[in-house]
């Protein structure tokens, strides 16, 4: 089943709730949020403490993606908070069997995060570890950039493994999804569709959620 994780790095954070609500009325199951320390990423967002306060704000998966340098060191405290799921960039993690063992251990789904540039081979080794993968389909630390087009090929190699090893892990995707290209993310084999200014920008968080979720099932469909 194709996810529209609307992420929160784009809503307005002075009426976080009830930008939450909306998403969460249009029918999105998951909340995407993007926690940046200004060492990996220039860009600094949120802790811990504000991902313990949307966890009594919604009953929505909340799913962590750390593009935090030592992400080893932090992944407990935001599980503690309530995250379900929690990624860390390959490029961060100096040790990331280890770290994806941990992450699965607290009790949450451990997702590994490659840039734009880095190569699907580097996750060779670690498929059987990961619960999911997330491609950045953007540079991060900023929301509101275009996709950059070479990553739904490497979605579609990625698909690809996925399919010869017989796994069953989805694949994420975050950066420039909006309505016009979320049909060919889609169809290059992602499930789980991060998107921000897409659901957020807009007048009516609750209208383009599910609208998305719509053109997505529909491309899912035909795929079938």
């Amino acid at each position: 089943m194709v996810e529209i994780v609307p992420s929160i790095l784009s809503a307005d954070f002075a009426r976080l709730a009830g930008e939450i609500a909306s998403v969460e009325r249009g029918g999105a199951s998951i909340l995407h949020l993007d926690v940046m320390d200004g060492h990996f990423v220039p860009n600094i967002t949120i802790g811990p403490p504000v991902v313990a306060s949307i966890r009594k704000a919604t009953r929505l998966r909340l799913d962590c993606h750390l593009m935090i340098e030592r992400p080893e060191r932090y992944a407990q405290a935001f599980i503690d908070a309530g995250a379900n799921s929690v990624s860390v960039q390959y490029e961060a993690c100096r040790h990331l069997d280890a770290t994806l063992t941990m992450i699965k251990q607290a009790g949450a789904l451990a997702g590994v995060v490659l840039n734009p540039a880095t190569p699907i081979a580097v996750l060779e080794d670690v498929l059987e570890v990961a619960d999911y993968v997330l491609l950045m389909s953007v540079n991060p630390g900023w929301g509101g950039q275009k996709l950059i087009p070479y990553v739904l090929e490497k979605v579609r190699k990625l698909a690809r493994m996925r399919r010869e090893r017989k796994l069953a892990f989805p694949i994420e995707i975050d950066g420039g999804i909006h309505r016009e290209n979320l049909a060919e993310a889609v169809r290059a084999g992602c499930e789980w569709i991060v998107t921000g200014s897409a659901i957020f920008h807009g007048s009516d968080a609750e209208a383009a959620t599910r609208e998305m979720r719509e053109i997505a099932a529909h491309a899912a469909a035909l795929e079938c």
